[in-house]
């Protein structure tokens, strides 16, 4: 019963080595997505150094990712829903 867990699902010490292979790769990247999260922190740091506002800076990336018709229908309902409430 002790083999059975050391080989893992029926794949001998190949199914240990590869899961500590997955693990280890995943390791690697939340070590690369960690240093790509502080250098867009940075970014936003320099970006409101030279007196731009970040949360401005990351709705235009927001809308940036989003096609061009998807955008405009966002706003044409936010427009009616914010004419509704009296604010514009």
């Amino acid at each position: 019963m002790a083999d059975e867990r050391q080989d893992g699902m029926g794949g001998g010490h190949i199914a240990a080595d590869e899961l500590r292979l997955l693990i280890e790769r995943a390791e690697r990247l939340e070590e690369e997505k960690k240093g790509i999260a502080d250098d867009i922190k940075d970014v936003f740091a320099e970006a409101k150094s030279r007196g731009y506002d970040a949360k401005a800076i990351r709705t235009i990336l927001q809308i940036r990712k989003k096609k061009r018709e998807e955008f405009q229908e966002e706003q044409s309902i936010l427009e009616v829903y914010m004419s509704a409430l009296g604010m514009i």
